[in-house]
């Protein structure tokens, strides 16, 4: 079993005000994913321009100052999940075009996080579809919380692989991103800065953790916290560019590629 993550910066336009997807890059994804060879796969994608704008915009996931802010809270929920549920129907549709059998996961509809993290999820369904050879396409979501001082919250792409990794333990994790894996300072604006090839400690974690992209959903340094969390528990990730052609299938096909592995320190 493998988990990959397509992350929202390659699947949308990320820095769009607007939904708006990356159909180039996710048709050319979908049929790298259709040439490869796996066994059970599952795929998380993050929500990009069709979940961040909005899950900003409401402040989901703070606390609730009163009646009329929970309201707004309310419907700025409505309206992130029906945009993240748009973009998993088009990245369901484009890997359904190009011969892969998905399944779209609604995680609003069976996840639950406490204090905005992960607290409960049935995996039972996902089992069963794995089992019959189709592929579980899950997404980053908007779901109910059980803190009442928050109610709702924003339940990231990346919680969710490491609850799925935690309880389905997968071969491995892949997680496709817009860079070739983790550097000391973010490449996009030092030219000087160094791939980590690998990552086993937060010491590593907080040398990054100022110098990247921060969204609604934590950022870099959230995603390496979750995926050491991982390693400490024997399912190592790797982190690759999804910009670069062909790289997908060659991760899943088990082949080496350039990018960072999360592996536990020993």
């Amino acid at each position: 079993m493998i988990i990959l993550k397509l992350g929202g910066s390659i699947i949308t336009k990320k820095d769009y005000a607007t939904p708006t997807l990356d159909n180039k890059n996710l048709a050319r994804i979908a049929h790298e994913i259709s040439e490869s060879s796996y066994g059970k796969l599952i795929i998380v994608h993050g929500a990009g321009s069709f979940g961040h704008p909005f899950a900003s915009k409401y402040g989901i996931g703070d606390e609730i100052k009163d009646d009329q802010d929970l309201w707004n809270k309310m419907l700025g929920f409505s309206i992130t999940q029906h945009g993240v549920k748009e973009l998993n129907g088009l990245v369901c549709e484009y890997l359904r075009i190009h011969g892969v059998l998905s399944v779209s996961i609604q995680p609003s509809s069976f996840m639950l996080t406490k204090n905005k993290r992960l607290y409960s999820a049935s995996l039972d369904l996902i089992r069963k579809y794995l089992d019959l050879g189709f592929v579980p396409v899950i997404y980053g979501d908007v779901v109910l919380d059980l803190d009442e001082s928050i109610k709702i919250a924003v339940l990231s792409g990346d919680q969710i692989v490491k609850y799925l990794a935690e309880n389905l333990r997968p071969e491995r994790v892949i997680m496709a991103s817009d860079v070739d894996g983790i550097y000391n300072k973010n490449p996009k604006i030092n030219p000087d800065a160094e791939l980590l090839k690998v990552v086993t400690s937060n010491e590593q974690i907080e040398l990054i953790k100022n110098n990247q992209t921060v969204d609604v959903t934590g950022g870099m340094s959230g995603k390496l916290t979750e995926l050491l969390e991982l390693a400490n528990l024997g399912v190592e990730s790797e982190i690759i560019n999804a910009n670069k052609f062909n790289i997908i299938k060659n991760a899943l096909n088990g082949e080496k590629v350039t990018g960072t592995l999360i592996k536990k320190n020993i």
